[in-house]
């Protein structure tokens, strides 16, 4: 049976991750997933929570080492809890936080290490996985519906990561610490954050910092070669706050589109190579590019694109089967492609044409804007529904007028917001997405204090 190993690292004493600025062993690694394996119940499927990066990797480790299956929604909300338990109900949590409310039967992470030998005596020897073996389920965001579940086996899992870590710099034989700003349970950082780590040598920092300033501590208690793995929203505000990031080799950007110019900003101010990567639950990571310089993406090893009744198909290395893409896609030779959009992200009004991607770029442009995003929502009119263009935005001394006037010389009249919301900051999640239903929330409680007497 074909295998691929739970590590790539070669010795005991390689440094798996850090925790707190310390190295972890490789040794260690082994002995606390084997450990933490022993001690978790019977149940087949884990939903695995914890929030220290360390915690979730041996987690993970444990669960592959005795045959378990990690399930990895977008969300962790009572009704997506209520869904997973529906799918399957033997279905316990791995938690880190003594303070967790999961509905769920829970497991606590050892707050001791595993008793034992020092590490140095112990036997080394790294646990074979199989590569058909089912390692983990992760779910769509549910955002036209309910989630859907995506199966992953390890061996699609270990050749996503290893086949794009050369595309990424990060298999130069050099061992390269990776800081995360994004969870360890969402797609982008379970393959950029852990993944990564475990199956090419490198070593993933425990802490997931989010203000600018964690950000810069936590890149500075790790050594040389450093990466950081991040989001277009987190280096919108590193820029903005002016924050002296200690020197990294390379930062990587994902979960929403990345601005040419916010890439430039971003490789001036730190003098670093910014990769932006291209993927989807269903795929993993297929593409990437140097932002600053390029708007074509460079497909991983192996992996193409076909086209099929007017539908752009993946397939080929990782991507086992042929999966529909959802965005707009121009292939422009057999490696290379150029997106356009998201299917979902156009937008129609009165007849007329654009996309959320173009309008949010506009209105993100305006001086004085942190941070703003357009919405569609549907207004009741009989029995019919009408869609209206609202947008949330934070801007710091500007009004709605003003705001609306600057747009208006932007953008075509028809897709000025109603409602524009000013607040003081978008109901972003932990990976700088912007769920629907969050802003239509807001929305609705403007019309209702706008109702109220």
């Amino acid at each position: 049976m074909d295998t691929i190993p739970l590590l790539s690292h070669g010795s005991p004493t390689a440094v798996v991750a850090y925790r707190a600025g310390l190295p972890v062993s490789a040794q260690r690694f082994v002995s606390d997933a084997q450990h933490l394996a022993r001690r978790l119940p019977p149940g087949q499927h884990v939903l695995n929570v914890c929030v220290d990066r360390y915690h979730f990797a041996v987690g993970l480790a444990a669960c592959l080492i005795s045959e378990r299956i990690s399930l990895l929604p977008s969300t962790h909300t009572a009704e997506v809890i209520g869904q997973l338990a529906s799918f399957a109900p033997d279905v316990f949590c791995l938690t880190d936080d003594r303070r967790c409310e999961i509905a769920l039967p829970r497991v606590y992470y050892p707050q001791a290490p595993a008793a034992g030998m020092p590490d140095a005596q112990m036997a080394w020897a790294v646990p074979e996985i199989p590569v058909t073996q089912l390692a983990a389920i992760v779910f769509t965001s549910g955002s036209t519906g309910t989630p859907l579940p995506y199966k992953k086996t390890w061996g699609r899992l270990a050749r996503c990561v290893i086949d794009g870590a050369p595309r990424l710099g990060l298999a130069d034989g050099r061992s390269h610490a990776l800081v995360g700003t994004v969870p360890a349970q969402h797609m982008y950082g379970f393959e950029s954050t852990v993944l990564l780590a475990l199956l090419t040598g490198n070593a993933l920092g425990a802490e997931r910092p989010f203000y600018p300033a964690d950000i810069a501590a936590a890149v500075a208690a790790v050594p040389r070669p450093r990466s950081l793995v991040t989001t277009p929203v987190h280096l919108r505000a590193l820029l903005a706050a002016e924050v002296a990031l200690p020197p990294v080799e390379l930062i990587v950007s994902a979960t929403a589109p990345l601005e040419r110019d916010l890439a430039r900003d971003i490789e001036a101010r730190y003098r670093t190579c910014l990769l932006e990567i291209y993927g989807s639950t269903e795929t993993g990571q297929i593409a990437t590019r140097r932002t600053a310089e390029s708007a074509a993406w460079r497909l991983w090893p192996n992996v193409r694109l076909h086209v099929a009744n007017d539908q752009v198909f993946a397939q080929g290395g990782h991507v086992e089967q042929l999966t529909p893409m959802h965005d707009l896609i121009e292939i422009t030779d057999a490696q290379e492609f150029l997106l356009h959009g998201r299917t979902a992200d156009l937008v129609n009004v009165a007849g007329k044409r654009s996309s959320f991607g173009f309008l949010n770029s506009q209105l993100n442009a305006i001086p004085g804007v942190t941070d703003g995003a357009f919405f569609l929502r549907e207004t009741a009119n009989g029995s019919t529904g009408v869609a209206r263009l609202g947008a949330v935005v934070v801007a710091p001394g500007l009004s709605a007028a003003a705001l609306t006037e600057e747009l208006r010389r932007r953008i075509d009249p028809v897709f000025l917001p109603r409602p524009l919301l000013i607040v003081e900051q978008l109901p972003r999640n932990a990976t700088g997405k912007l769920p629907r239903h969050a802003l239509l929330e807001l929305a609705d409680q403007h019309a209702r204090l706008d109702d109220s007497p």
